[in-house]
């Protein structure tokens, strides 16, 4: 039976699984980067506790920007070349997309369990797709069909686009970030160190201590409401991110939908779908209408990249 190996390499873990011919995923292990000298160790690891699995082809995402046949991973030692673990591993295809990529990828092939709309109509069959994530960073792709209704994943760095401030209580937290880090962007306040640098920069614009200093501290306090400044970073957040995501939507003309991806938003899903996020992503003048038919998603898969990657290696002409 043709198998296939798939990965999710992150600055810590790295987590492997098998696909198999029907594109079934089987059961994942998750081991340390710091263990092994580089993927293709691990990944023999990972295949002698499978009973010597020899996978055919293989497609790993990695949290890093992928430029050419040499990977540097951002948060690990690892340093490798695509070519020389493909031959390592007996590969006949090997495949490395950046992790958002592979999130990206796996969007036609959720399902409707792993999906929550929040608002807007049908998306239209074939048109571009939108696809954003706040996590570590803030992930940003886009899926284009070709004539054949196969997807294209766009690789993008606009998770680094300049954040707007679209009332004054943004711009003066803009204007406070800008002061520490000079370009604002948008990951620099839609990521989990984003919504702890809303919190500070909230803060120190109304001249109190800043109590917390962890995203998690922030959102914890927020949800709850048991801190009015955490609350209001965390409004800020869902409302700057809606604004974000409707400025893709324009940008890419991302009628088939837009899906908001990433780690944080499935664990306050409640609160996402009660902010101004909608509001703020139809709130574009004269093209309030055109987005008001674009619907959103908040996908709940989770492994989304897991996904991705087994559809790439079904069809490697993705990515």
């Amino acid at each position: 039976m043709s198998l296939s190996l798939i990965a999710d390499m992150g600055g810590t873990n790295v987590r492997f699984a098998l696909v198999d011919a029907a594109g079934g995923i089987g059961p994942d292990m998750v081991l340390q980067c710091a263990d092994f000298a580089g993927p293709d160790d691990a990944a023999r690891a990972f295949l002698a506790a499978r009973d010597g699995a020899k996978p055919t082809r293989g497609a790993f995402a990695v949290a890093s920007p992928i430029t050419g046949d040499v990977i540097e991973m951002t948060n690990s030692a690892w340093r490798f070349s695509v070519h020389h673990v493909q031959r390592q591993l007996g590969l006949d295809q090997l495949q490395v997309v950046n992790d958002f990529t592979a999130t990206a990828l796996s969007v036609p092939h959720l399902a409707a369990a792993h999906l929550l709309k929040l608002g807007g109509g049908e998306g239209v069959a074939g048109a571009p797709i939108a696809v954003l994530g706040p996590g570590t960073g803030l992930g940003v792709s886009g899926l284009v069909a070709d004539v054949h209704g196969r997807w294209t994943a766009l690789a993008t760095e606009g998770g680094h686009v300049t954040l707007a401030a679209t009332d004054d209580t943004e711009a003066q937290v803009i204007a406070q970030l800008r002061r520490r880090f000079g370009h604002v962007s948008a990951e620099r306040a839609l990521s989990g160190p984003g919504l702890l640098n809303l919190y500070e920069a909230v803060a120190a614009l109304q001249g109190i201590p800043a109590s917390y200093s962890t995203a998690e501290a922030v959102s914890s306090h927020g949800l709850d409401g048991s801190c009015p400044l955490c609350r209001q970073a965390l409004s800020m957040f869902f409302a700057m991110l809606g604004t974000v995501a409707g400025n893709l939507a324009l940008s890419l003309g991302a009628r088939g939908g837009v899906y908001i991806a990433g780690g944080i938003l499935p664990r306050m899903s409640q609160a996402f779908f009660a902010s101004e996020f909608r509001r703020r992503f139809e709130a574009k003048g004269r093209f309030a209408a055109y987005l008001s038919a674009v619907p959103t998603w908040l996908v709940m898969h989770p492994e989304p990249a897991f996904a991705g990657l087994a559809a790439l290696t079904a069809d490697p002409i993705q990515g």
